[in-house]
């Protein structure tokens, strides 16, 4: 049976694939529609199973929210070509579609969902045989609560989902997403924020205050002794401030011994409670810039904090959780 036009066209809109492939696969199959389809999903699977050593860092991230329910899915492929693709994003909307519909509680449950009596999986190889790239569903978040918002960024790179204490105005909860997209905070406030987390940050904070400290006890010990703090900065400034001539070998002795002597001594002698009392400053700093309603609100140009912001609509009104999902590097 002569293949034609007519059975390529319909072929194409049912499985997406290239003219081509259409072609060969009707004739394969004496134009029996269904064997042909059969092949074309076949194709799929074969090259699904030759790309999967393939890195899949572009795709589409699409967020929903309906009454107390939200979530967000990241379909991932090879190229940002593939990523803008109608079909993609279609398939990529189709999916975050079935985990709404489903109030999907986790990517496993994502996975076992069919759309249209098709697997999901089966759907995503049908996909990747359209376009010869590599695909997986990248990431799976969903909150519940009495409120909920969702955002997703122009680019469709970076999707954000949030729950409040009730229900919210439209435009009010998607301030607080576009915020959390934007600013990319950590927690909610500071006793969200994980106490690995927390512990990881005091070290650090101690450690850059001990450091601190002692430098500026070392710059102090050069200034008196007359030495240029930019020639004493490191061993490189000494060998060209040698080679200038604008110290002598004796006088880089002189600042290497003092950077030694007056370093050890400071950090053998600083006081536990000042150290701490500015540690504890850099964590107030850390919170106010990675704790969700401590951080300055990017509508409002006066300083008010994303807390204030909350206040001013409703005294009651907190956020309970977020999620962010991005493709890019933040």
């Amino acid at each position: 049976m002569a293949v034609t036009m007519s059975d390529i066209s319909k072929l194409r809109k049912l499985t997406g694939a290239g003219m081509m492939d259409c072609k060969k696969a009707l004739e394969e199959t004496n134009c029996d529609m269904d064997a042909a389809v059969e092949i074309i999903r076949k194709k799929g699977q074969a090259v699904a199973a030759k790309r999967e050593d393939r890195e899949a860092s572009e795709g589409c991230v699409l967020s929903a929210c309906d009454g107390d329910f939200a979530a967000i899915v990241a379909l991932k492929c090879e190229t940002d070509f593939v990523a803008k693709n109608e079909g993609f994003v279609a398939l990529t909307k189709s999916i975050l579609d079935a985990a709404m519909a489903a109030k999907a509680k986790s990517l496993d449950e994502v996975k076992a969902l069919t759309i249209n009596g098709t697997a999901i999986a089966e759907l995503i190889v049908e996909e990747i045989g359209k376009t010869g790239e590599k695909m997986e569903i990248g990431a799976y978040e969903c909150l519940e609560g009495p409120g909920t918002t969702c955002y997703d960024h122009l680019g469709n790179k970076l999707s954000t989902i949030a729950t409040f204490s009730k229900p919210v105005e439209r435009q009010v909860g998607r301030n607080i997403a576009m915020q959390i997209a934007s600013m990319n905070p950590v927690a909610v406030d500071q006793d969200a924020v994980p106490a690995e987390v927390k512990a990881k940050e005091l070290e650090i904070a101690i450690e850059k205050t001990k450091a601190e400290q002692v430098q500026k006890a070392v710059e102090a010990a050069l200034k008196k002794a007359g030495f240029n703090l930019y020639i004493s900065e490191s061993e490189e400034h000494l060998n060209e401030g040698i080679m200038k001539k604008m110290i002598t070998e004796e006088q880089a002795d002189q600042i290497r011994e003092i950077k030694k002597t007056v370093a050890e001594q400071k950090a053998a002698n600083l006081p536990e409670q000042m150290v701490q009392n500015i540690a504890n400053g850099r964590m107030n700093k850390f919170y106010k810039e990675n704790c969700l309603v401590e951080q300055g609100f990017i509508m409002d140009e006066k300083g008010a904090t994303v807390k204030d912001y909350l206040k001013s609509i409703d005294a009651e009104l907190k956020v309970l959780a977020f999620k962010r999902v991005n493709l890019n590097q933040d």
